[in-house]
């Protein structure tokens, strides 16, 4: 958490659950088959930010929010956009399905007939810091799916191409990434904000939602200096140093937009 003074309330050793948004990925492959895309042109970048929306959400690890479409922002615009919208996120999630095909392979005998489907995708995503704007991860994975259909004498399974495949093999891929993506977001202590005072009591933002419970202690971090590296020009943030210690009082707010927590300093 930050206050006026740019202190910050951080703690590494409790599992508190980050916000998370995910951009609707783009479409970067050259398929033009009606089955992949949606009405606004971009079925297989659906898929894979819903997909990976569901298994940051099943995990119970993290706050999720409503996609943004990012084919018609830049990474710049989005972050300015969802400053300008209150929403106040950890990491933006921004991604790409940059390969997919499909294949079809007959076997044909004298009694009998079989046919193998496969599906084959590539996705890659980045994990940016919306406090700094910085890409501190990028990670791609494939996955590949496949079905196979046989008939003998004419009896058993006779389809055409499984579409269902093309999700399979979108869930593969995002499957090898998931870990070190998760991983990453997890690596970082948990942080928030001190809103205001209040009599004897700090206001600080979150809650229950995300893990918050009375009786809880957190440290206040005051944020080393900044200095600048001559020869790259970036700016680096140097360690912060423990400068109190606070104990959640009470909770307050009804979901993740609008709750607070009162804390009072104990150390």
């Amino acid at each position: 958490m930050r206050s006026g003074n740019a202190d910050s309330v951080s703690d590494s050793t409790i599992s508190l659950k980050k916000k998370v948004a995910i951009a609707r990925f783009s479409n970067e492959t050259k398929s033009g088959n009606s089955f992949l895309v949606n009405k606004d042109g971009d079925r297989l970048g659906k898929q894979a930010s819903d997909i990976l929306s569901a298994r940051l959400t099943e995990s119970g690890k993290f706050l999720m929010f409503e996609r943004i479409d990012s084919d018609k922002m830049s990474t710049e615009q989005m972050l300015a956009g969802m400053s300008e919208s209150g929403i106040s996120v950890d990491y933006l999630i921004v991604g790409s399905v940059s390969e997919f095909g499909r294949s079809t392979t007959s076997d044909t005998g004298f009694f009998s007939r079989s046919k193998e489907q496969k599906a084959f995708a590539k996705v890659n995503v980045r994990l940016v810091e919306v406090s700094t704007g910085r890409i501190i991860h990028a990670e791609e994975g494939a996955g590949e799916a496949s079905v196979d259909t046989k008939t003998t004498f004419g009896v058993g399974l006779s389809a055409g191409f499984d579409k269902s495949i093309s999700d399979k093999a979108i869930s593969a891929a995002i499957s090898q990434l998931i870990t070190n993506l998760m991983d990453n977001m997890l690596s970082s202590p948990w942080k928030s904000y001190l809103l205001a005072k209040e009599d004897d009591l700090f206001i600080m933002a979150g809650g229950p939602s995300q893990g918050i419970t009375e009786g809880m202690s957190l440290q206040v971090m005051k944020n080393g200096r900044q200095v600048k590296n001559p020869k790259t020009g970036a700016v680096i943030q140097l360690p912060g140093k423990k400068a109190a210690e606070i104990t959640v009082v009470a909770t307050h707010g009804t979901d993740e937009f609008t709750e607070l927590s009162f804390v009072e300093v104990t150390m």
